[in-house]
């Protein structure tokens, strides 16, 4: 799945995080957050969803392309360990 959104933040959260959970249940394993560029803490919330729903299918999920800024919440609140981040970049 490639996440358009150039925002992820609290305005948009439910909606972002209903369709991802619906890639993953479909069979989606990765997500490109190439496209973000703004991000609040609501995106953090988002990407525990989508990793619990992966989770539930019993498959790995990894995320590709997050923004710094999203990376640097992660680490933040202590995070890192639950998400498989691969290519992290500046926004």
């Amino acid at each position: 799945m490639v996440l358009d959104e150039k925002e992820l933040n609290l305005n948009n959260a439910a909606t972002v995080s209903q369709r991802g959970c619906a890639a993953i249940a479909a069979g989606t394993e990765e997500i490109d957050l190439s496209s973000l560029n703004s991000v609040d803490s609501a995106a953090v919330a988002v990407l525990l969803a989508w990793q619990r729903q992966a989770q539930k299918q019993s498959r790995s999920l990894r995320l590709l392309a997050a923004p710094a800024s999203l990376v640097s919440l992660i680490s933040l609140y202590g995070m890192q360990d639950f998400f498989e981040l691969r290519g992290t970049r500046e926004a």
